[in-house]
């Protein structure tokens, strides 16, 4: 019996050494980065819209995260995602449309989800670009607070000028009528791939332009608000400088983030699965600065 209790102890030593080990080097990792990523070296990158690799500088005078992805989890096929290291954890999220139909929101909060992006509206990509309200919003908003999860808005833009995104603000605006909210009101300037948009030939300039005028009138309305990004957006169209003033949610589909920027959302995938939810849906983490 007490050859077993000897064999025990050192197995509980051991695996004290290993996890005190691992979260060592955790943290050399994020040093380790955070100077790699400093030296203005190419990055390589995969953009999941126009499935091509792509290369670019990564921008010096742009604030860069500290995340450590040696500390993260991330496997599709068992829908499990985890991350802690000594400064962050993580809590778990969805963003929704009128394309996910009547969703369960008592459902959603059991499965795990503490919070929900929820599409206030969309400007149409073709045409004069109409401004519409997500026919879901209502039902949505209302029940996802009812169930007790966290609550932010996205809106889906197409705005060709400065005007175009300030009128998109005043819409948002106007549709809240005033509502609080729990998390920011999202700019989410998309580029549409497979088809003919509007915002086909608005440059670089411009979207940063839109963006922040956007945001800029949002916060002077008392609302926190954030940009929606991804990778090949960081490289080639955002002025990153001017956009760091907020804080961005970021899209990228592989196994870890490929940005060397600061964000504080991450959608890391299209095509996954929660209960009350039919169908695939967005899933998100929101990076938690320890207490």
């Amino acid at each position: 019996m007490k050859k077993r209790k000897h064999i025990f102890r050192i197995i509980a030593g051991l695996l004290l050494i290993t996890v005190t080990t691992s979260l060592s080097l955790c943290n050399s990792y994020a040093l380790c980065l955070s100077k790699e990523n400093a030296t203005g070296k190419k990055l390589r990158f995969y953009d999941e819209q126009t499935k091509k690799w792509y290369k670019t500088n990564i921008k010096k005078n742009v604030k860069q995260h500290d995340y450590d992805w040696s500390c993260l989890v991330n496997d599709k096929k068992k829908n499990i995602i985890r991350y802690q290291d000594e400064r962050y954890t993580i809590r778990k999220g969805i963003d929704v449309s009128h394309h996910n139909g009547t969703i369960n929101w008592k459902k959603v909060k059991k499965a795990g989800i503490s919070f929900a992006f929820i599409r206030i509206g969309y400007r149409g990509y073709s045409g004069k670009g109409s401004l519409n309200i997500d026919r879901q919003f209502r039902k949505n908003l209302k029940n996802a607070r009812k169930a007790g999860i966290d609550v932010g808005v996205y809106f889906f833009s197409q705005a060709v000028n400065r005007k175009e995104a300030l009128e998109e603000a005043k819409f948002v605006l106007k549709t809240l009528n005033g509502k609080k909210l729990d998390l920011p009101i999202v700019y989410d300037p998309e580029r549409i791939v497979n088809a003919r948009a509007r915002t086909d030939k608005v440059s670089g300039k411009q979207f940063t332009k839109n963006t922040l005028a956007f945001c800029n009138k949002i916060k002077k309305a008392g609302y926190e608000t954030m940009v929606y990004s991804n990778m090949y957006w960081e490289a080639f169209l955002f002025d990153m400088k001017k956009i760091e003033k907020y804080p961005v949610w970021y899209a990228d589909y592989k196994k870890k983030p490929q940005t060397p920027y600061r964000f504080s959302f991450w959608q890391y995938t299209s095509s996954g699965k929660v209960k009350g939810v039919p169908g695939r849906v967005d899933l998100n983490v929101q990076f938690v600065r320890k207490k």
